[in-house]
C-alpha cells in the first residue's frame, strides 16, 4: 500500500506530467534532428565522399552482392551497416550538444544573482579606537 501512495503523491505533485511533456517534446525534437542530419548534413558529406548515399554504406556478411540498396541486402542476410550507424551517431552528437547548450542556459537562468555581502560591524576594539581618535581630535 505504501508504494501505491508514493505513486499517487508522485503523479499528483506534477512530476509525472513534467516527465510526459519532456518525453513528447524530446521525441519531436529527435525527429527534427533526424531530418537535419539525414536531409541537410549527410547529403553534402555523401557528395564529398563520392556522391553515394551515406546511409547505404555497408559490409556484407552473408555473401551478398555489393552495390545493392541496404534494405535489399538486409533481406539476403546480415550486414554491417556502418553508414547508417555513422548517421545515427551524428544524430546523437548533435542532439547531445543541443541539450547540453539548453541545460547550460537553464542553469545560468536559475543561478541566483550574487548579492554583495553586508559589511560586518566593526569589532569592539575598533569602536574604542575610533572613540579615542575622536576624543583626541576635540
Amino acid at each position: 500500500m505504501g508504494m501505491l501512495q508514493e505513486f499517487k503523491t508522485f503523479a499528483v505533485k506534477g512530476n509525472m506530467i513534467d516527465l510526459a511533456v519532456g518525453v513528447i517534446i524530446g521525441a519531436a525534437f529527435s525527429k527534427i534532428v533526424d531530418s537535419l542530419v539525414q536531409d541537410l548534413i549527410m547529403p553534402p558529406i555523401g557528395l564529398l565522399l563520392g556522391g553515394l548515399d551515406f546511409s547505404n554504406y555497408y559490409i556484407p556478411l552473408h555473401n551478398q552482392a555489393y552495390g545493392l540498396p541496404l534494405a535489399e541486402v538486409k533481406k539476403a542476410g546480415a550486414v554491417l551497416a556502418y553508414g547508417n550507424f555513422l548517421t545515427v551517431l551524428l544524430n546523437f552528437i548533435i542532439l547531445a550538444f543541443i541539450i547540453f547548450q539548453m541545460v547550460r542556459v537553464v542553469n545560468r537562468l536559475r543561478a541566483e544573482p550574487k548579492v554583495a555581502e553586508a559589511p560586518t560591524p566593526p569589532s569592539e576594539e575598533i569602536m574604542l579606537l575610533r572613540d579615542i581618535r575622536d576624543s583626541l581630535k576635540r
